[in-house]
C-alpha cells in the first residue's frame, strides 16, 4: 500500500470503539456510536491535553510519553463511553438486598460511588489505565524476558540475548493480534478501525468526506497507532542492547524505567516516517502496515462508513494548517 497522491497529511488520528470511532483533531474529540436504535450518538469535547499547558511536556521525545498516556486514557475513556450504549439492565432487587441496605447505597449507586462521590469516574479511569500498563509490561516485557533467560546458557553475547528477546516480543505481540481478530465482537470493532483509516485517506487525498468516495480508499495506514507499537518493539532491541544482560532484578527495572525512553525515540521516529514519502520510510512502515492487513483492520461496510464520517468531520479544524502532520 502507498499513498498516492496525497494532498494533506493530517495530524488528526482516531480509534475505533465499539460499533463507533473516535476522532481526535487538533482542538476536539468527537466519537461517534452506532446505538441499537441504528441513529447515530455524536459527542464532542475540547481537548485538555497537558502536553499544551506546560511547554516542557511539548518537547521532542518527552512529547511522545505525554501522548502516549493521554492516548491510553481518551481510549479507554472513549470504549466506556460506547459500552454504555450496549449493557444490559439489570433488575436490582432493593428493599432485599442486605448489602445495600448496610452501606445505605442508593437503588441505582455503588459501594465504589458511595466512598469516591464525584471522583468516581476518574478513579475508575486511573485505575484502568493503570491496569492496562501493568498488564502490558507483563505481557511485552517482563515474559519475553523471562523465556529469553532460558537461552541463556547457549547464548552468550548480550545483544543476541536483546534481539532474541525482541523477536519474543515481537511475536507475542502478532499472535495477540491475530488470536484477538478472530473474536466475532472484535472483528466488528476492526471493521470500524477500517472505516476510520478510510475516512481520513479521503480527508487527506481533499476529497468531499462521501461514503462513495471514502469506500474507494485503503484501509491500511502508516501513520495508524497499530505502526506505533511495531516502532516501539524494534526499537525497544537497540536501546536495551546498551544496558547489556544484568541480573534479572536488573534487567526488570531497567526494562520499566527505559520505557518511556523507548516510547520517546518511537514516537519520534514515526513523525519523521510520517512525514517522509521517500523509500526508506515505507520500508520502515511496511511491518506495521502488514499487522494491520492481516489483524487490525478489516473492510467496512456503508453503515460504518458513515459513523467514521460523522466523527472525522467534528473535528476538521476551520483552518487546515492547524492540523498539518
Amino acid at each position: 500500500m502507498k499513498e498516492n497522491n496525497l494532498k494533506h497529511k493530517t495530524t488528526i488520528g482516531g480509534q475505533a470503539i465499539i460499533e463507533g470511532v473516535m476522532m481526535k483533531g487538533p482542538e476536539k474529540i468527537s466519537m461517534a456510536v452506532r446505538k441499537p436504535d441504528e441513529d447515530i450518538e455524536l459527542k464532542v469535547d475540547k481537548i485538555d491535553s497537558i502536553g499544551k499547558k506546560y511547554k516542557l511536556l511539548s518537547l521532542p521525545f518527552i512529547r511522545g510519553v505525554v501522548g502516549l498516556v493521554e492516548a491510553m486514557v481518551v481510549g479507554t475513556n472513549a470504549l466506556m463511553y460506547s459500552a454504555d450504549f450496549f449493557e444490559e439492565e439489570e433488575e436490582i432487587e432493593y428493599k432485599d438486598n442486605i448489602f445495600r441496605r448496610m452501606f445505605k447505597l442508593k437503588e441505582d449507586e455503588t459501594l465504589f460511588e458511595k466512598i469516591f462521590k464525584d471522583k468516581a469516574e476518574d478513579v475508575s479511569m486511573f485505575l484502568t489505565v493503570a491496569f492496562s500498563i501493568t498488564i502490558s509490561i507483563l505481557v511485552f516485557m517482563i515474559l519475553p524476558n523471562f523465556l529469553t533467560s532460558i537461552l541463556k546458557t547457549k547464548v552468550t553475547n548480550p545483544i543476541y540475548l536483546n534481539m532474541i528477546e525482541g523477536i519474543i516480543r515481537v511475536s507475542i505481540f502478532f499472535i495477540y493480534v491475530i488470536g484477538i481478530s478472530k473474536l466475532e465482537d472484535i472483528k466488528r470493532v476492526f471493521e470500524y478501525h477500517g472505516a476510520e483509516h478510510k475516512s481520513i485517506h479521503c480527508y487527506e487525498s481533499m476529497e468531499e468526506l462521501t461514503v462513495e468516495n471514502v469506500k474507494t480508499k485503503p484501509i491500511l495506514h502508516p501513520r495508524c497507532g497499530t505502526s506505533f507499537l511495531f516502532m516501539v518493539m524494534i526499537i525497544s532491541i537497540f536501546v536495551l542492547s546498551f544496558f547489556g544482560w544484568p541480573s534479572p532484578l536488573q534487567r526488570i527495572l531497567i526494562r520499566i524505567l527505559m520505557f518511556p525512553v523507548i516510547a520517546g525515540i518511537s514516537y519520534e521516529v514515526n513523525r519523521l516516517i510520517g512525514r517522509s514519502d521517500s523509500k526508506l520510510s515505507y520500508y520502515l512502515s511496511y511491518p506495521g502496515l502488514m499487522i494491520q492487513k492481516y489483524a487490525t483492520v478489516r473492510e467496512p461496510d456503508d453503515s460504518q462508513i458513515e459513523v467514521a464520517i460523522e466523527a472525522l468531520k467534528s473535528v476538521i479544524p476551520d483552518n487546515m494548517e492547524d492540523d498539518l502532520w
